[in-house]
């Protein structure tokens, strides 16, 4: 299993410089979460490519209905060029309160969106051309030569887990207890894969992690940072499929906390990190939870995710 993490800071220096950091810790790969109006990520990683020569990029995600696949491509290209083989581009079509309320573009349709947006990916990215003209999108255009782009997709119900075996590199979960991995979204992605006559592409579960033993300030922490996406009905429905009856509600629970969010011990999180393969996690991308009143918590669980990378 690849460990990797999610990168956060308030700007595309600070972005940089948690890159950096991830490199030199020995994690596989390098994550940037796009919401609302952040510092664009290929941009980032173009700077990045020329300080960490080693890790790979990846987008968790990229909202699709702002950017048309092309458009997407391009940056896409940019850091291929630049770190060739080394980007995972996760996309995904996001939430309807966040495309209509921010970018005022109408939610339709997501799942036929997502599938017609990464066919034109695809193709143009990993074959050089792509002529395609669906119910929803069309893309009429060549590149001078193919990428070693990897595309993903986000995923939190069973559609898009299959989606994701059937056409992609790779299903990114978020906020998915790990049996839910187990017993929904792998077999989906299984199912996917076989239909189309193809390997079975990596599950990386997002997954909010902290080395930190004091179970209530963990629990604090989370709920501010994690306690309204229960909020948004497909994730809501997708805890409640997994057995959390509570986020039906608003209530951000203890319960809950413990079954999204590794913490512990050193120990502790190594052991439960280490465990997930069982539960058919190819990439453990790790959400390090902030600790206000914690500041070196960041950097103890990122020595220890550096220390599990090293001995997978």
């Amino acid at each position: 299993m690849k460990i990797s993490a999610h990168i956060a800071a308030a700007n595309a220096p600070g972005l940089v410089e948690g890159i950096v950091d991830a490199d030199a810790a020995g994690l596989d790969t390098a994550w940037l979460t796009v919401g609302g109006v952040a510092s664009d990520p290929f941009a980032v990683f173009a700077s990045a490519a020329h300080r960490a020569e080693r890790i790979n990029f990846g987008t968790s995600i990229v909202p699709t209905f702002p950017r048309h696949p092309l458009a997407m491509a391009q940056g896409a290209m940019a850091v291929d060029q630049l770190a060739p083989g080394r980007l995972k581009l996760g996309v995904g079509p996001s939430h309807q309160p966040a495309i209509e309320g921010t970018w005022g573009i109408a939610f339709k349709k997501p799942l036929t969106h997502l599938r017609e947006y990464v066919t034109i990916l695809k193709a143009v990215l990993n074959e050089g051309t792509v002529d395609f003209h669906g119910e929803l999108l069309q893309a009429h255009a060549r590149i001078v030569a193919p990428t070693q782009v990897r595309v993903m997709i986000s995923a939190l119900r069973e559609k898009a887990f299959r989606l994701s075996g059937e056409l992609t590199d790779g299903g990114i979960s978020w906020m998915a207890p790990a049996p839910y991995i187990r017993d929904v979204a792998l077999p989906a992605q299984l199912a996917g894969a076989q239909a189309a006559g193809r390997p079975k592409p990596p599950m990386i579960v997002h997954t909010p992690v902290v080395v930190s033993e004091d179970r209530a300030v963990v629990y604090e922490a989370a709920k501010r940072q994690f306690g309204f996406y229960q909020r948004l009905p497909y994730y809501s429905q997708m805890l409640q499929d997994a057995g959390l009856e509570e986020a039906a509600g608003t209530e951000f629970s203890t319960h809950m906390a413990d079954a999204l969010i590794i913490s512990g011990s050193e120990t502790e999180v190594a052991d439960r990190v280490q465990a997930l393969p069982e539960f058919g996690v190819d990439e453990m991308l790790a959400a390090i939870v902030q600790l206000p009143d914690d500041p070196e918590a960041h950097q103890r669980t990122l020595r220890v995710l550096g220390e599990i990378a090293r001995q997978n």
